[in-house]
C-alpha cells in the first residue's frame, strides 16, 4: 500500500561525504554533487557561500570569514556548519516548483565505524536543518545496493568505499554486513602525505586543494611503466617564503602515499582472512567491488588484486555509488523497511 503522505514530501537520499555531498531526491534522482565545504561570516553567522562557491573561498579569506570544512573523517566535526550546510541543501533542491507539505524523510550514509554518539549527532542534526524522519544506513550497505549488488541473497558480496575521510569496506550476505571495517585512512590522509613529501623533500608548501589536484592528475597505486607522468607544481619555498615551481614525477606520488596504500591492502587481507569460508568461495568468483573517490586512482584496482589474488573492478561511476543507495531505499520500500528510523 502507497504511503498516502508521500507525494506531498520530497524525501531526500545524502552522501553525506567529508570531501563531497551528493543529494538524491526521491522520483528525481540526483539532483546536487558539491564539496562539503561552508564559508559564513564569524561575527554574523551568516552563510556566505556553501559546496563549489566556498570551495573557491578555502585559504582566501580575510579575518572574519572562515571557509571550512564541516566533516572530518566521516564524522561531524563542527555541529553548527554542518546543520548550515544541510539546511542549504535541503532548501536548495526543495525548489518553488517541488515544495510541498511536509518535511522530506532524509536517509543519510554514514561511516560504518562510528559511535553512537556520533549517529545521535548525525541524526539531531538533520533534525534541526529540516527533517521530519531520519534513517542512517552504512556507507558500504549504501554503496553495495548502489552498484546493484545482490545483497538480500546467500551469497557473498565484497565491497570497498574509499571517500575522503574513510575507507568503508564490507563483505555482505543475506541483507547484513558479515564481515567489515572502517578505517580512517582515505582521500584526505593523501593528500595530506604528499603535503608532507613535498615539504620534506622540496621544502615547497601547497594547499589541500592543489595536493589532491596532484594525486588526481599524476598519482597512481602501482608502476606506469612507459606511461609514468610528470607535472609542474607551484607552490612557496619555506626557506625563502617565496613562489616556487618543481618538477614531480608519478613515482614520487606513489611513494608519498605508499603508506597509506599499504594500510588499505592490509585491511583487506584482515577481512577476507574473517570471512566464512562458504562465502569466500564466492568472493574467489565475484571478487571484489570498488567505490568512492579514491578507486579513481590509476591502478589501486590493479593494485588489490595483485595482492589478494581475486577479481577487482571498479564500479560505474563510482562517486555516486553511495548516494545511488539511499535514492534505492527511497524508492523501493523493502529497503526502508529494514532500516530503523533514528
Amino acid at each position: 500500500m502507497r504511503n498516502p503522505f508521500q507525494f506531498f514530501s520530497n524525501d531526500i537520499g545524502i552522501d553525506l561525504g567529508t570531501s563531497n555531498s551528493v543529494v538524491h531526491v526521491r522520483k528525481m534522482g540526483i539532483v546536487l554533487s558539491e564539496p562539503s565545504i561552508v564559508a559564513f561570516n564569524m561575527e554574523t553567522k551568516e552563510v556566505l557561500a556553501v559546496g563549489s562557491e566556498a570551495k573557491q573561498m578555502l585559504g582566501r579569506t580575510p579575518a572574519n570569514i572562515i571557509a571550512m570544512k564541516p566533516l572530518r573523517d566521516g564524522v561531524i566535526a563542527d555541529f553548527e556548519a554542518t546543520e548550515m550546510m544541510l539546511r542549504y541543501f535541503i532548501n536548495k533542491v526543495h525548489t518553488r516548483r517541488h515544495r510541498f507539505i511536509l518535511p522530506p524523510r532524509i536517509v543519510i550514509a554514514i561511516p560504518s565505524g562510528i559511535t553512537n554518539v556520533e549517529r545521535r549527532a548525525v541524526r539531531e542534526t538533520a533534525i534541526k536543518a529540516g527533517a521530519r524522519a531520519v534513517y542512517l544506513v552504512q556507507e558500504p550497505m549504501a554503496a553495495a545496493i548502489g552498484v546493484g549488488l545482490p545483497v538480500a541473497e546467500p551469497t557473498g558480496s565484497f565491497i570497498i568505499d574509499i571517500g575522503g575521510g574513510t575507507t568503508e569496506m564490507a563483505v555482505i550476505s543475506l541483507g547484513g554486513i558479515v564481515v567489515m571495517r572502517s578505517i580512517r585512512i582515505a582521500g584526505n590522509e593523501m593528500d595530506e602525505a604528499i603535503i608532507e613529501y613535498l615539504k620534506k623533500n622540496y621544502n615547497l608548501l601547497v594547499g589541500e586543494r592543489t595536493a589532491e589536484e596532484i594525486k588526481i592528475s599524476i598519482g597512481s597505486a602501482i608502476s606506469l611503466g612507459k606511461n609514468e607522468l610528470s607535472e609542474e607544481i607551484n607552490g612557496r619555498d619555506l626557506i625563502e617564503g617565496l613562489p616556487k615551481t618543481v618538477a614531480l614525477h608519478s613515482e614520487e606520488i606513489r611513494e608519498a602515499i605508499k603508506e597509506s596504500l599499504s594500510i588499505i591492502v592490509n585491511e583487506v587481507h584482515a577481512i577476507l582472512e574473517e570471512t566464512p569460508p562458504e562465502l569466500s568461495s564466492d568472493l574467489a568468483k565475484q571478487g571484489l567491488i570498488m567505490t568512492g573517490g579514491g578507486s579513481l586512482l590509476q591502478g589501486i584496482d590493479k593494485l588489490l588484486s595483485q595482492e589478494t589474488k581475486i577479481p577487482v573492478r571498479v564500479s560505474e561511476e563510482p562517486l555516486l555509488a553511495v548516494v545511488k543507495g539511499t535514492g534505492k531505499m527511497l524508492e523501493e520500500i523493502s529497503y526502508l523497511k529494514s532500516f530503523k528510523k533514528e
